[in-house]
């Protein structure tokens, strides 16, 4: 391990600016400059927006100016506000149909069972996991009702999937037997590994929306596997395009859907420094995207 590097010095807002100038940034308002850089930190903003338009600890490339970044930010921003609502309904689908099927399979307390799970093991650390998160839920009026009012205090399967994380409630499908996880991905259409390997990064992008992160430019470390119709023409799936094309199967009935890819259509038109391509969309990412059976409705 080679020798550790030393934290830079703090800048107050004009260092910073002068820094960004020193490394060849186009500042043409110093002002709007500094205002920017006391609302959002330098490293949110300088740090996650500067990749591509410079090399690392090099100069930035010729004519890129500071409005240019604010505004890769502001696109993330939006985009991200604009994706969420879309994970929201796969999230509550989701929550309802593993709820319903379980509850019925197995009756409301069968997840407390090793022996309805494909891994005894695993399904120990998913008791101890829904533990701590009714734990941290503890003053809920959901929670509160179970454990006081019900024997043994605990929560019925149609309750505990409203406390889990999207995290769990992923975990928790993944550890279902195959027969049971092949019965609820059918009900979206989708074979089983599919939906497991969608869940698990839906439940990454979810996170980066939630936490306010980056998009943009950004490559999953929870790639979703994707039909052969994406990958023969060359659909990459590290990438959040992916991610909305796992969306747009799950979400293949909702009647707003091509609205939602019409919005992004906008927001490439609104943001003119936006490079669709970092973000993995192809040149015929609309067509991808919108689901043809809801065009004429």
């Amino acid at each position: 391990m080679g020798e550790r590097r030393q934290h830079q010095p703090p800048m107050t807002i004009d260092e910073q600016v002068e820094n960004l100038k020193s490394i060849g940034l186009i500042v043409n308002d110093e002002e709007y400059a500094k205002k920017i850089l006391n609302d959002i930190s330098y490293f949110r903003l300088i740090k996650a927006y500067s990749l591509n338009l410079k090399p690392k600890n090099g100069k930035y490339s010729d004519k890129v100016t500071f409005e240019q970044i604010v505004e890769l930010y502001l696109f993330n921003a939006n985009f991200r506000q604009l994706i969420f609502p879309e994970i929201e309904k796969v999230e509550i689908n989701v929550r309802c149909r593993i709820a319903n099927y379980f509850a019925e399979q197995y009756g409301v307390l069968g997840y407390l069972e090793p022996d309805k799970f494909a891994n005894p093991e695993y399904h120990k650390s998913f008791l101890d996991d829904i533990e701590e998160e009714i734990r941290r839920n503890a003053k809920a009026p959901l929670v509160k009702n179970f454990r006081e009012n019900y024997e043994g205090g605990n929560l019925p399967i149609y309750a505990l999937v409203e406390v889990f994380s999207f995290g769990t409630l992923s975990k928790f499908y993944k550890n279902m037997v195959n027969q049971d996880k092949k019965i609820v991905a059918k009900s979206f259409g989708i074979g089983y590994i599919y939906l497991e390997s969608w869940l698990e990064s839906i439940s990454y992008i979810r996170n980066i929306c939630a936490h306010y992160g980056r998009l943009y430019n950004a490559k999953l470390s929870k790639t979703p596997s994707l039909y052969k119709e994406y990958t023969q023409v060359g659909i990459g799936n590290n990438r959040v395009f992916s991610v909305l094309l796992c969306l747009k199967h799950l979400l293949k009935n909702d009647r707003h859907w091509n609205l939602f890819v019409d919005k992004i259509e906008m927001l490439f038109d609104k943001y003119e420094s936006v490079d669709i391509k970092t973000m993995g969309f192809p040149e015929n990412w609309k067509e991808l995207l919108e689901n043809k059976s809801n065009e004429d409705e």
